[in-house]
């Protein structure tokens, strides 16, 4: 059996074990906009949602390899409101494509050709391409931790979605439709066509 003790192991093996452990991740592609403007677009794999009263979501920003803050955090930290639009499988090479490190105040919308959707309660925009948006404003920042790879986590309440007619039935989400991206360790990812999808019914009794 492998063990492995945390406080006697380097950043980066942490992160590998993490990411590989705590998977398949659903991934968070959250656009904002700067104070002046420019806007962001990148995807964050440590993403959750949260309660529904108030509606809300979580994903974690970590600092780079120089401790220095994602752009992302930095925006939301400034103007206060974000959107988190789902990705699906079609979306795959070109939301890779924000992935990379581009300077501050580098667009990544125009760096991947994806179409940016007004949103309805927030500044920021989303992204066309999508089958839903979720327009959020900040509720907290916690940071846990400082330096590289340290974790910031950005609570958000959601004010406001938009999904597509062709990925609902009866009016809501389905998951059978949505064919959504998500994470694993290293380079992998998974995407959740119909076809691999189970049915399993919670217990009704003991």
């Amino acid at each position: 059996m492998a063990e492995f003790d945390f406080g006697a192991l380097e950043v980066v093996v942490r992160s590998r074990l993490i990411t590989r452990l705590v998977a398949p991740r659903p991934i968070a592609f959250v656009s904002t906009l700067s104070a002046t403007g420019t806007g962001n677009l990148a995807p964050f794999s440590y993403f959750t949602g949260g309660g529904s009263n108030p509606p809300s979501l979580a994903f974690c920003c970590v600092n780079d390899r120089h401790g220095a803050p994602k752009h992302t955090l930095r925006n939301i930290a400034e103007r206060g409101e974000f959107v988190v639009s789902v990705v699906s499988y079609a979306m795959a090479d070109r939301m890779n494509v924000t992935s990379f490190d581009y300077p501050y105040g580098v667009d990544e919308f125009e760096q991947s050709g994806f179409t940016r959707r007004p949103s309805v309660r927030v500044a920021p925009p989303g992204v066309a391409e999508a089958p839903a948006r979720l327009e959020c404003r900040l509720h907290q920042i916690v940071e846990h931790g400082t330096g590289p790879s340290a974790g910031s986590y950005v609570i958000g309440e959601i004010v406001y979605a938009t999904v597509d007619d062709a990925v609902c039935t009866d009016g809501l989400p389905d998951s059978a439709k949505l064919d959504q991206l998500a994470r694993l360790g290293a380079d992998y990812y998974v995407h959740a066509p119909s076809d691999a999808l189970f049915v399993m019914k919670r217990p009704t009794s003991p």
